[in-house]
């Protein structure tokens, strides 16, 4: 087998493995999951996951910069061609509506982190989380210096966005199970991609402009 042949190789076992993991850790949290399941989903044996990524704690820490990085990256190139700040808010907000539809784990994953405390989210993850907020905070600034915004709380506004899409994504399966919601509300797409998440540009916009 020829060395280009091998590398694509381990590299499509590696993301095997690390879309099994995302699927347990988004269904059992960190303390809950367990290597063995991991494997058995990936189609590997444990020996394999130390292999090519370590323990479950490299393991999970994986999963979450696969997910979050590329995102992170991806947003970055996308404020490139945005002038004002709102155009700016809305990439930002259109941003992580499209991590989270893409990657159907990561809401859950990150509710079993704040269920926790964050007890095992690693450094590099709060690093990004603190490089999403702090651009947040650059086009806030923007804003009301130019007298575009009112003055506010970065956090706040980012547990706006965050909470809003975080709970529509995580509600679905709910309101779609009882019959006491409304028909309204069963049939509201699960991704937020499209009407959804402009609705949410909007109300965030409507909160902060002058």
């Amino acid at each position: 087998m020829r060395p280009q042949s091998l590398s694509a190789k381990r590299d499509k076992t590696r993301q095997r493995i690390l879309d099994a993991a995302a699927g347990v850790f988004s269904k059992a949290g960190f303390a809950g999951a367990r290597v063995d399941e991991i494997a058995r989903r990936a189609g590997v044996n444990k020996a394999m996951i130390y292999y090519h990524i370590g323990d479950k704690a490299a393991l999970y820490s994986e999963v979450l910069q696969n997910i979050l990085g590329g995102a992170f990256d991806r947003s970055m190139r996308d404020f490139q061609g945005a002038h004002t700040p709102e155009e700016k808010l809305r990439i930002y907000i259109t941003s992580i509506a499209r991590t989270m539809d893409q990657h159907e784990h990561l809401v859950p994953i990150m509710l079993w982190e704040q269920a926790s405390g964050g007890k095992n989210l690693p450094e590099t993850i709060a690093g990004v989380f603190a490089s999403v907020i702090e651009k947040l905070s650059k086009i806030l600034e923007e804003g009301e210096r130019r007298g575009i915004f009112v003055k506010s709380v970065p956090f706040i506004v980012h547990s706006m966005v965050i909470g809003t899409i975080m709970f529509y994504k995580a509600s679905d399966p709910v309101r779609r199970k009882y019959v006491v919601f409304p028909e309204v509300l069963k049939k509201m797409d699960k991704k937020l991609s499209g009407g959804m998440v402009t609705e949410i540009e909007e109300l965030v916009l409507r909160a902060i402009k002058k």
